[in-house]
């Protein structure tokens, strides 16, 4: 911990509560400034309260003060990235150097002794409240009981369970009945299991089920489910509501009531019933809950009368129906299957029921309106599937030992037992059901009469309240969950056009536009009356939802990501993952049709969110596996021997600020997209404490620039005392394993001339340390220039005056003040020739020495890209003129060898001829200012007259390398002749032998062969390894 001296304590600390103000630790006269200074006067316990943020031990805990705190939960609440600032906690800085008076810094709010327990802060505006206006009522909030079990349980009970699961105990039987139901159960367990997993692992908000697959796949796949998932609840509020409006209908026509005629009928009853529903929603989420306490009990009592009345004697007209109380004989003959119809085979009737399995995502769906969503999600979720699945198998198992499969229901089929000619177990108790059954055209039993609980129950009617309540419990359940889900999905802004109906209302933030939108949709498909196409499709909508779950928790499993803790234990990585694949093939057991149907939006949607890039960072799942990917392959790389077939051209460039010199990004940019590795590098000059601010503030913004900028590159900054240590940092550690640069990339120093002397031996210097450290060098002259900083400054700010370093030497640069991540992201595209189409032009490479290659393969690489993919290429090599077929047929040769598809070969005899008197004569006057002219002395007079000038040319040198000074003259005056008009110009880097070429010279070399060229010129010299070869091996 970061200690402070001791001074005499206050006597107020003896009830200190909290955290110590900074004032308290430096003293009453140093109490009024430091970067958690407190206000005047304030105390440890001060009466006044502090501007330090939350709770720090006294001194009686640790027996001295301290800047350090202790773990508080508001430390580590809306935790965004890696070393974003907490409130509260001191910063690195604060405890590791000196402090020091910051009276500009913002001081953060102290909390009060007692919120010293752990527990979140309440707002300010929520503790005290304004002046003349009431405090604002706390949001309602459901526990696990009220808010998740009776909601799932509501959801997943349906119509289904009175009126069909009687039927499909007929055909399947019992045992296979039971098999159904398990099968069915045990995706959704398993998928309770993993959102139970998904719910604990972190705060939960608003937006169920989008919420938890968006927070942990991200915005790609869970806005695709979010907004089909959201659609799904609306249209089923229709499902519901019309299946309920249906049994309304049935019920008029059976005493001859109808209002219109039974399709509209439909239509009426469903549009009051759902804007009743609306009403209760509208009232708010109380009321809604209310309302859903009472269908629960209405199912309830219809439950329990279906169970009593299974053992009330039998009636005549009950057995005329099939129904014979509880029978051992019935029990066995009901537990084989009796397949009848088209749809009479197991997995048919398991596409049936599944449905009835679903809902489970309920109360997951309105997490924003749970007490303690990490608790109540996992309890009354499975909860409610252990309630439901028993709830089923003793439906299933009762009514298949009372009732038999075919029955008459006419009371004039008794006969005595025992009767000649009876056939079927009804014999044995007294009714011969033989001949409707051998026709087929019983009415009754559990194989013909959906209303079998019906008619088993002790009081028919409390099974048609019950339906009513399993109907327009799941129409409200949807009705709610619906807007609830779109509305997060809205916030969020992963879709144009939604936003509107983001805002919410009151307390709980009601996404009352949201009920409204879900209300027209739903009326809209009650009016269609016609539900039975698109309810396979919202079935799957909901698998969908469910293989997603499971494969969030797998994923997020997978991956190994520290930040995946759930607290809930018992699940399975891989029965997440059996659970995704069951789903997807239920799917496509449901209409195969509405399957690829469900898959096409789902690609559709995931498509356009990948086409936008949305601006969000929710620490995903995917994020985690990029990660892991990318780890294992750079490990794998590792072990990978290095051919010469798959040398790929990796760069340092340094580029200083990378939107300085785009011309430079660009040309690296281009060859190296989707190819090889381009890391951006940044040297930052200056005292350490002075320039790491800079590099924390503006390396994320320079990333940002990069990716608007379309270039697949890295960036990285060093802090170093000059430009070339700096340099020597990156050449050594830029890189990971094999996925280290081998190319050294940097622009011309255009005002070598009138630079300072050391600046210049600190240029040449660097690529003399590229070549010692087995990098290739690739050096870039424009006539223009390259550092565009003084006209980005000068329209940003017309008193800029750009840093020294920033023009001089290509590689280095200063940002310029307020130069902060968000305006770099936000700064004007400066275009530059590399981003425009070249058309018909050349590409000229004066291959002069051999280099392996290098000076090669890069116009190559850059000739296959569409914007130069029409430049011819020619190829220009030194020669004999008495000799040229010969070595043009060579070249020629070795260039097919190549396969790199170089047609035009150019034989230059003339390059030994000596320049023009007027050029050479130039040259020399260039050499002048930076000669010693010493006269041809002995080498100890004139180390001795260089004394601290090292780059000073001796007349010696300057003869030494005399041949070497013309051939560069000659070659500017061939470069002027041959390719005037070419769109790009390589050539071979001449190299200054180091100790024996001075920097200056080596630099009038490198500005006569360049000078005067209006393309842009490339000097490449490769490392003098092969990078190109002709064998296959």
């Amino acid at each position: 911990m970061a200690e402070l001296p001791v001074p005499e304590l206050p006597a107020t600390l003896s009830h200190c509560s909290g955290r110590f103000t900074i004032s308290t630790l430096l003293g009453t006269e140093e109490g009024g400034w430091g970067p958690y200074a407190a206000t005047e006067g304030a105390g440890c316990d001060s009466a006044h309260p502090t501007h330090l943020s939350s709770s720090t031990l006294c001194t009686r805990t640790f027996g001295y003060n301290t800047v350090d705190v202790v773990p508080a939960y508001e430390h580590y609440a809306n935790s965004k990235g890696v070393g974003d600032a907490r409130k509260g906690r001191p910063s690195l800085a604060d405890l590791h150097s000196i402090l020091k008076p910051d009276p500009g810094r913002l001081h953060a709010p102290v909390s009060s002794p007692q919120r010293s327990n752990g527990l979140p802060e309440a707002g300010l505006e929520e503790v005290t409240g304004e002046p003349g206006r009431a405090p604002v009522p706390d949001p309602v909030r459901f526990g696990w009981v009220k808010g998740v079990m009776i909601r799932c349980m509501l959801n997943i009970w349906g119509v289904i369970l009175y009126l069909r699961l009687p039927w499909i105990t007929a055909q399947a039987g019992i045992a296979l009945t039971w098999l159904i139901i398990l099968m069915s159960v045990t995706v959704t367990t398993i998928t309770g299991f993993s959102l139970s997993a998904i719910s604990t692992n972190g705060k939960v908000k608003s937006g169920g089920t989008y919420f938890l697959i968006s927070r942990s796949l991200g915005p790609e796949l869970g806005g695709s489910i979010g907004l089909i998932f959201a659609f799904a609840n609306a249209v089923a509020v229709a499902m519901h509501t019309v299946g309920f409006a249906e049994t309304v209908r049935d019920l008029l026509q059976e005493h001859n009531s109808l209002i219109v005629d039974p399709t509209n009928d439909i239509r009426i009853i469903g549009v009051v019933t759902v804007t009743v529903l609306l009403g209760i929603s509208l009232a708010g989420m109380e009321w809604e809950a209310k309302a859903q306490t009472l269908f629960f009990l209405v199912i309830l009592v219809s439950f329990i009368n279906y169970l009593v009345g299974t053992v009330i004697p039998a009636t005549a007209e009950k057995q005329a129906k099939g129904f014979f109380s509880y029978r051992a004989d019935i029990f066995a003959q009901n537990f084989v299957p009796n397949w009848r119809g088209p749809e009479g085979s197991f997995f048919g009737l398991f596409s049936i029921f599944f449905p009835s399995a679903t809902g489970i995502l309920a109360g997951a769906n309105i997490s924003g309106d749970l007490k303690d969503p990490a608790v109540a999600i996992p309890k009354g979720t499975l909860m409610a599937i252990f309630w439901t699945t028993v709830s089923y198998l003793v439906l299933s198992a009762t009514i298949g030992a009372c009732v038999v499969r075919d029955a008459s229901g006419s009371l004039n089929d008794s006969v005595a037992v025992g009767s000649v000619g009876c056939e079927g177990l009804a014999c044995s108790f007294g009714w011969n059901f033989t001949a409707c059954a051998q026709q087929q055209s019983c009415r009754y039993g559990l194989s013909n009469y959906y209303q079998s609980m019906s008619m088993v129950s002790g009081f028919g009617p409390l099974i048609t309240a019950g339906i009513f309540g399993a109907t327009l419990s799941s129409a409200l359940a949807c009705l709610v969950s619906a807007p609830k889900v779109f509305q997060c999905l809205c916030r969020d802004q992963l879709y144009p056009l939604i936003g509107f109906f983001g805002k919410g209302y009151g307390r709980n933030s009601e996404p009352i536009r949201g009920y409204m939108l879900t209300y027209v949709i739903a009326v809209g498909f009650i009016l269609i009356a016609e539900l039975n196409a698109i309810a396979p499709i919202i079935s799957n909508f909901f698998l969908c939802s469910y293989a997603l779950i499971n494969f969030s928790c797998f994923h997020a499993s997978i991956t190994n990501s520290p930040g995946w803790r759930p607290s809930f234990r018992y699940y399975s990585k891989w029965a997440a993952l059996f659970g995704a694949a069951v789903s997807v093939v239920i799917m496509f057991l449901l209409p195969w049709w509405a399957a690829l149907i469900a898959f096409g939006i789902v690609i559709f949607l995931l498509g356009y969110v990948l086409y936008k890039k949305p601006d969000v960072n929710w620490g995903s799942s995917m994020q985690a596996s990029s990660y892991n990917m990318a780890l294992n392959y750079s490990v794998g790389l590792s072990e990978v021997d290095e051919h010469i077939k798959n040398y790929r051209p990796q760069c340092l460039v340094l580029t200083g600020p990378p939107n300085f010199r785009p011309a430079l990004v660009d040309f690296v940019g281009t060859f190296t997209k989707n190819l090889s590795l381009m890391l951006c590098g940044n040297v930052l000059i200056g005292p350490r404490k002075q320039k790491m601010p800079e590099s924390r503030l503006t390396a994320d913004g320079h990333t940002k620039w990069l990716t608007k900028r379309k270039i697949k590159a890295f960036y990285t900054d060093v802090v170093a005392e000059d430009l070339r240590s700096g340099v020597q940092m990156l050449i050594q550690a830029a890189g990971l394993g094999k996925m280290r640069p081998n190319i050294l990339v940097l622009g011309y120093k255009r005002n070598w001339r009138t630079a300072s002397p050391q600046s210049l031996e600190d240029y040449v210097g660097i690529l003399h340390d590229a070549f010692d450290f087995k990098y290739g060098v690739c050096l870039m002259r424009m006539k223009e220039g390259l550092n565009v900083s003084r006209v980005m400054q000068a329209h940003v700010n017309p008193t800029f005056e750009a840093a020294e370093h920033a023009e001089e030497n290509g590689t280095g640069g200063r940002a310029a003040p307020g130069t902060d991540s968000a305006t770099l992201a936000s700064e004007q595209q400066a275009s530059t020739i590399f981003q425009s189409e070249q058309g018909k032009k050349t590409i000229d490479i004066y291959w002069l020495f051999d280099d392996g290659g290098l000076t090669l393969l890069i116009p190559y690489l850059l000739g296959r890209k569409k914007r130069w993919g029409k430049c011819k290429i020619r190829v220009f090599v030194g020669g004999q003129i008495n000799r040229m077929d010969e070595e043009r047929k060579a070249i020629v040769s070795l260039l097919s060898k190549f396969r790199l598809g170089f047609q035009e070969v150019h034989i230059l005899p003339d390059i030994n001829q000596k320049p023009r008197p007027e050029h050479i004569k130039r040259f020399d006057d260039l050499i002048a200012p930076f000669r010693l002219n010493d006269g041809f002395k002995d080498e100890a007079t004139v180390n001795e007259m260089r004394q601290g000038c090292p780059w000073k040319i001796s007349d010696e040198e300057v003869d030494k390398n005399r041949a070497k000074s013309l051939r560069q003259v000659r070659l500017n005056e061939i470069l002027l002749d041959y390719s005037r008009d070419a769109a790009l110009i390589a050539i071979t880097l001449p190299i200054g032998r180091k100790g024996r070429c001075p920097s200056s010279l080596y630099m009038a070399w490198l500005e006569t062969l360049s000078q005067d060229l209006r393309p842009p010129v490339i000097l490449t010299r490769g490392n003098q390894e092969n990078v190109l070869t002709f064998y296959c091996q």
